[in-house]
Parts: C-alpha cells; structure tokens; sequence
C-alpha cells in the first residue's frame, strides 16, 4: 500500500506532498520550513529517502536542499535545471524505488519552466498519482511568462504538449498532484476545486481540449501582472537557501517602533482590518496575519526593506514570521505584541479612520460629499465592471503612485475588503483621509451605485 499526504501552505497558494510506503518516502516540493515536513514523516513513522523538486519555484524559497541535507535524503532536480549546488540530477525516463513496490518515474513536462519535471508515483508498475508541480492544474497551468519574456509563447505551446502528454501516458483514475493552482500567481488561472484526475482533466482542461493555437492565444491574453517578489526567488533557490531561521525576533517598545518609522523602514501591524482602522500606530501598514499575508507584503514591500511586526499576541509574530521566511522575508527586525496603546510614546495618540459599506459610499455620493472612488483590483477583475468615475490604481502599484490619487476623501475598495485594508493603512500613513470599504463588491450595484463595463 502507498500514502499520499499533502502539506498546505495556503497564504501563498501553494502544496507539498510527502509520498510512500511502509518504511520510506518522497516529498515532492517542500515548503521553506521543513519541521512541518518532518513531522508529517514521523506521524507515519517513515524515512523520507528522496526530496524531489518539480523546477526551480519562482514564487517560494524551497527547502528542498535543507531538507535533504537533514535527513541524509536523495535530492532529485531536473538536470537542466542551472543550480549551484550538488544534486542528483533527474531526466526524462528515470526511476528511483521509495519503497517494496514503489517507483517514482519522471516525465519531462516542460512549460511552465523549460527544464519543468512532474513525477509519477507508480505501485508494482501502474501509476497512482502524478504530482504536477506548475504543469497541469487543476482546470489549467502553470504560467509560462515566468522565465523569459522571449520564451512566453514557446513555453505555452510546451504546455500543451506536457499536458497533452501526460493525458496519454497515464490512466484516467491517476490523481493529479499539483504544487500550484490554490491561489498562487504561478497559475496561468486560479483553479476550481481542490482535487482532480487525468479523467476530468481529459474533459475540461483547456489545454487538452483546445487546439495549440487556441489554447495558447486564450491563455497568453489571461496573463495577469507578477508579483515583484518573484524576482528574488528563482535566483535564491538557484543558488541554494540558506536555512530556515524562526527564532523570536527582539521586542521592539514605542520609542523604538517611532525610530524605525521614522528611519523608513515598514512596520507592519497584523491585526484584524477592524482593528487595525479602529487604532494604529501612525505610518504602519495593516497586512492581515489571516490574509494573503506573505503573497501581498512581499509584492509590496521594497525588496531587504527591515520590517517589524506588531500582533495581539506572539503566537500571531511566530505564524507570520514563518509565513514570510517562505518568500525570503528573513527574521523581523522587530516584533511587539499586546495593547496598541503600548505601541506609541506617551503623550501620542492612535491613528484611526473609518470603515463603510458600499451603500454608505452610495449616500456619500448624494451628499456631494468631496470624495475620490479608489478601486485598487487587478486588471481582469475590474474589466468585469466598476463603478463609474472611480480611479483605478491595482493594489500592488499603490504605494508608488500615490500622488496620482485625485484630492479628496479617499473611498478605496476592492473586491471584499482586505487589499481595500492595505490600501487605506498606506493612504493614511501618507497623509490623506481615507474611508476603507469593507464590503463584497456585488453590494456595490444594490446600494444603487452605477456600473460600467468593457
């Protein structure tokens, strides 16, 4: 018998899965913090014998190579992957056994990155489950424009012929295994549910039910922008990361919290969109711990930027701080929990601004009131429809174009309220009055206020 278990990271979209038998096994992809890895092994009391990477990731760090240097295992990496560190190298074709009965095979499935690697897992010879890394997807796959720009078209008709041929070479039952696709902006389009098989794949994957020249054009024009921190991460997990460290970081008091600010650095403060609105420390960013906090921090922060982190509690610090080591954001430069009260020096008071509805915008708009509509979505989702005379600035663009917001209150939405969150934390620490609302973007046409679209 096999096992398959799958690690989430789910802040940034992503999967990892610890596969074998009774006594050894194989994780394919791990995340950055491996003691969750370890752990995963040691609930099955086996030995993990083989790290197994499907490409070299450009939207985490791996932990691959500490992994394999921890446990003694084997690290397989695509052999024309550029890497500067040893490795066993895996070509098209080639199996390691994981356990009594239990072979790992690769398929080259170039596309997402030219040297891209997916591993069948088979049981005395038949394949059980695919693991796919940034090939195919649950409903679609891995991005191509992530390497190259020159190489954007070639690697999406790489893609399709990848998709293609792992539709041919395994059954349709054979689970399809993905490191990408929940989230993270390594898909070419996010993913509808959670499981799948080469079976519904077959039937409803765009890549393997439309031609090349289709596939390829649909896919090239879907394309949204990538996040700025990808920049960093295909360079560090080429070179080899260094290992994790989660120790605390120093706790940080209010004059030192008013030094770092002032010296410009970020101070961060993970607390609800709620609370943070209610009162913060002037000049920090609201980036909830229970967001997309490392996808949206790391796209936004500028690159080595120190960073310190205020919570409710230590507990929240030790989950961001792992969080953010996944994307390479290394140990706080400082951390302070407890009463935001404690956070500024005496005599100095909390920063605050409101929160609104929709319909509240919708009065506001009858009043006359002097406002600007700020709409901080993706491209795709405002070509959806948006709300006439709103100014659009994509939320991980904001923090350099500030100046071009229009004078007035500022009313800044998004689609449900979190990146309108981030949005309105970087107004305010620049100064101008901002009401953030915190609302699905469907109330939008029932609180009366017109829509347009194209």
């Amino acid at each position: 018998m096999f096992f398959v278990d799958t690690l989430e990271s789910e802040g940034l979209g992503n999967r990892s899965y610890l596969a074998g038998g009774a006594a050894s096994a194989v994780v394919i992809d791990p995340p950055r913090d491996i003691d969750r890895v370890i752990a995963a092994a040691a609930r099955r009391g086996v030995r993990i014998a083989y790290v197994a990477e499907t490409h070299v990731h450009n939207d985490y760090v791996t932990g691959g190579l500490e992994l394999a240097r921890v446990t003694g295992a084997s690290y397989l990496v695509p052999a024309a992957a550029h890497v500067s560190f040893a490795r066993t190298p895996v070509a098209d074709g080639d199996t390691v056994g994981v356990d009594a009965g239990l072979e790992l095979r690769t398929i080259a499935t170039p596309g997402h990155t030219p040297h891209h690697t997916s591993y069948v897992l088979e049981q005395d010879g038949r394949g059980v489950a695919a693991f796919t890394g940034g090939s195919l997807l649950i409903g679609t796959v891995g991005r191509p424009d992530l390497v190259e720009p020159r190489l954007t078209e070639q690697l999406a008709r790489a893609q399709h012929a990848s998709a293609h041929r792992l539709a041919a070479e395994l059954d349709d039952e054979v689970p399809v295994l993905p490191t990408h696709g929940f989230g993270s902006f390594c898909s070419s389009a996010q993913s509808e549910g959670d499981a799948t098989t080469i079976g519904k794949e077959r039937t409803s994957n765009d890549a393997l039910t439309l031609d090349v020249d289709t596939f390829v054009a649909r896919m090239l024009a879907g394309l949204e922008d990538v996040p700025a921190y990808y920049a960093h991460m295909g360079p560090a997990n080429a070179a080899g990361p260094a290992p994790v460290d989660l120790t605390p970081p120093r706790r940080a008091g209010a004059g030192e919290i008013a030094d770092r600010l002032a010296a410009g650095e970020w101070v961060v403060d993970l607390r609800s969109r709620m609370a943070f609105a209610e009162g913060h420390v002037a000049g920090s960013f609201n980036f909830e711990g229970e967001g997309r906090l490392a996808t949206y921090l790391a796209w936004l922060i500028p690159w080595g930027k120190p960073v310190t982190l205020l919570a409710d509690t230590p507990a929240q610090i030790a989950d961001a701080q792992r969080e953010l080591a996944r994307v390479g954001i290394d140990h706080p430069a400082a951390a302070a929990t407890g009463n935001p009260a404690d956070w500024v020096r005496s005599g100095e008071q909390l920063a605050s601004f409101p929160r609104a509805r929709f319909a509240d915008l919708a009065q506001a708009r009858e009043r006359g009131d002097d406002m600007v509509v700020l709409d901080v979505r993706r491209d795709s989702e405002r070509a959806g429809g948006w709300i006439d005379g709103s100014v659009h600035i994509p939320i991980h663009q904001l923090h350099g174009r500030i100046g071009e917001v229009p004078h007035g209150t500022v009313w800044v939405h998004c689609a449900g309220g979190m990146r309108a969150a981030i949005a309105a934390s970087l107004l305010d620490a620049a100064g101008r009055d901002v009401v953030a609302v915190d609302d699905g973007f469907d109330a939008a046409a029932e609180a009366g206020l017109a829509l347009t679209s194209g």
